[in-house]
């Protein structure tokens, strides 16, 4: 279980998180929503280590406190993290980046996974050469290929085509199935669905949470 306690973040003087507080159990899909600006992915960033949460925040990843591990540890300890806009790594290879992922070298699959051809992309590198749709294909491929309990997917629907997201959307099933334990920042009503909770956050702070129908059918009759 994935357990958040007052979670908290400032720029200077400035709260963007306040006091958050949830739990994520095994196996669950949770996505969070919520305005632009409301710190949806600077939680996910503190979460995986990239930002650091204020001194009286809590977060457990099963019994381990994450907050006493640096980004690099918390993914040793099975934290995999997508951002919204990929980095670019000039002079690495998509095959590269796969295999150090998994620690082997039939990485095909991961493409394939994703929507992309593997005899067409595995020799390419991380450049400006990809389109950003291409781009954050390869690192949910990547995150794929790490197999991690912990997923965090910092809008993923970002720069995908139509076609490229129903193919995300069977991604994230198939995780459902595998009983990883996923949490996605989304604006996307169709991959807020096949999650099991949704997280409203606004201006910092848990709005609502529930079930994903119930919180889906909230937010509509507030837009109509």
């Amino acid at each position: 279980m994935l357990s958040l306690a007052k979670v908290s973040f400032a720029v200077g003087k400035k709260k963007i998180l306040r006091d958050i507080s949830f739990d994520v159990d095994d196996g669950e899909f949770l996505a969070i929503t919520g305005p632009n600006g409301s710190g949806k992915s600077t939680l996910a960033k503190v979460i995986m280590g990239i930002l650091p949460a204020d001194e009286a925040s809590k977060i457990f990843w099963g019994n381990e406190n994450l907050l006493q591990y640096d980004l690099t540890e918390r993914a040793k300890r099975g934290v995999a993290f997508a951002f919204q806009t990929p980095v670019k790594i000039k002079g690495v290879t998509v095959r590269r980046l796969l295999e150090v992922a998994c620690g082997k070298n039939d990485v095909s699959e991961y493409l394939e996974m994703v929507g992309l051809n593997a005899d067409e992309y595995l020799e390419r590198e991380l450049s400006s050469e990809l389109s950003g749709g291409e781009l954050k294909r390869i690192e949910i491929a990547s995150i794929l290929a790490r197999n991690a309990d912990l997923m965090i997917f910092d809008e993923p629907e970002a720069g995908i085509d139509i076609w490229s997201f129903d193919n995300l959307l069977q991604v994230f099933r198939r995780l459902k199935r595998q009983g990883k334990t996923i949490i996605v920042v989304t604006h996307q009503e169709r991959l807020m669905k096949i999650a099991d909770r949704i997280m409203l956050i606004v201006d910092g702070r848990v709005e609502k949470v529930g079930k994903s129908e119930i919180i889906l059918q909230e937010l509509k009759g507030e837009n109509d």
